[in-house]
């Protein structure tokens, strides 16, 4: 798509480093320069704002992911492109059946009513949830990691959503600020919610996160 619309070499796009590196290693197939923005710490998409910033007389393009099941803010981030000539890209995740979304819905409705300790994720904006993702605030105290392998002792699988920003990468190293990337990438946890998971699992999974708790301060 970006060579199709002519952006190549001495061009620039804005990409976000939260996530895969394949959109910077596609820019870079193009002959174009990645340069990376911060992300929304609530939809971990491009952040708006932190986009403008990054823009430059050289920059031609942004590249949009959608993150775990909620959209970026595409109304913002259009009018940017159109503010400055650029064209705006988009990467979405693949779409389930209805029904699936429905049930996930419904179980990730349970956990934010139950989880003590993590702090859930914002709903808003029909958020499918291709991934319950919660943060496990540091605190001085046993951090995301040690929570992640006291789960998975318990039986409940989980996963860090992003272990290395792409900005970190020795490929794509940069020196920038993007202080909530590196936040999520350090508190971010996935949790189960696959539809085909049962009252009893559910439960199970919030009886190991809570009986964690003395780990963490109140999220909030």
């Amino acid at each position: 798509m970006l060579r199709a619309a002519g952006v190549g070499v001495g061009d620039e796009v804005v990409v976000p480093a939260f996530g895969n590196v394949e959109v910077a290693e596609a820019v870079t197939l193009a002959g174009a320069l990645p340069v990376f923005a911060d992300i929304d710490p609530v939809t971990y998409c491009l952040d708006p704002v932190a986009v403008e910033a990054a823009v430059t007389p050289r920059t031609a393009a942004v590249v949009v992911v959608h993150r775990f099941g909620r959209g970026a803010d595409l109304a913002r981030l259009h009018a940017i492109g159109q503010r400055y000539g650029l064209l705006v890209l988009e990467q979405g995740e693949s779409e389930a059946p209805y029904d699936e979304i429905a049930q996930r819905r419904e179980r990730a409705a349970y956990l934010d009513a139950k989880l003590k300790g993590v702090r859930t994720p914002d709903g808003g904006d029909g958020h499918t949830y291709q991934q319950y993702v919660v943060r496990v605030p540091g605190n001085g105290r046993p951090d995301r990691d040690a929570f992640a392998l006291a789960l998975r002792a318990k039986g409940v699988e989980c996963r860090a959503p992003v272990k290395t920003p792409v900005h970190r990468l020795p490929e794509f190293r940069r020196c920038v600020s993007l202080p909530e990337t590196e936040l999520a990438a350090d508190e971010t946890l996935t949790l189960p919610v696959d539809a085909s998971l049962t009252k009893r699992e559910m439960q199970r999974i919030v009886s190991a996160c809570n009986a964690l708790g003395g780990l963490l301060q109140p999220a909030f």
